[in-house]
């Protein structure tokens, strides 16, 4: 069985922390969406920056991995994401609550991916990730893990996508 890669979009596939820049970075194009989380609070579209480079990179890895949203976007990642990026339908962590308690000082995600990996060796990218969230996993996972901070000004790299594929090469 394949490890998961648990994909977060605000951050890792849409550079947020760009998108005052007034040209988008290199290679990413700006879309305006409607994803219902947003919709449900704000009557105007959310801008994404988004690298169409990325779903081939992603697609490339789906032979190492079973590609997974951990995002707030859930199953709106599959009608606004992954259409731009060429990627197929894919299963999504439905969160049982958003930004609430969390353990320890993690991210409040960080419980769930975990209840979602039932186990399972996984890799998590996320710009929200810190030393707390790597060490809770330490500690409460008995599989291989990797947690990769994605800075949010400039999204997945490509060390990041070598990093990804070295390490589920290396399982």
């Amino acid at each position: 069985m394949k490890p998961l890669l648990l994909i977060d979009v605000d951050g890792p596939l849409n550079p947020y922390g760009a998108l005052a820049d007034p040209e988008a970075p290199y290679g990413y194009a700006r879309h305006l969406m409607r994803p219902s989380l947003w919709t449900r609070t704000r009557p105007e579209a959310l801008p994404v920056l988004l690298n169409p480079d990325h779903g081939a990179e992603l697609r490339a890895l789906s032979g190492l991995y079973e590609l997974v949203w951990a995002t707030t976007w859930e199953d709106d990642a599959n009608e606004w994401i992954g259409p731009v990026l060429g990627l197929p339908e894919l299963p999504y962590i439905a969160w049982p609550e958003t930004h609430g308690w969390a353990p320890r000082g993690t991210l409040w995600k960080t419980q769930y991916v975990l209840e979602y990996a039932k186990g399972r060796p996984f890799a998590w990218v996320d710009d929200e990730i810190t030393s707390y969230d790597r060490e809770w996993v330490d500690q409460q996972h008995l599989a291989a893990a990797l947690l990769l901070y994605v800075d949010p000004r400039t999204g997945l790299t490509r060390p990041d996508f070598d990093t990804l594929d070295e390490w589920a090469a290396a399982l």
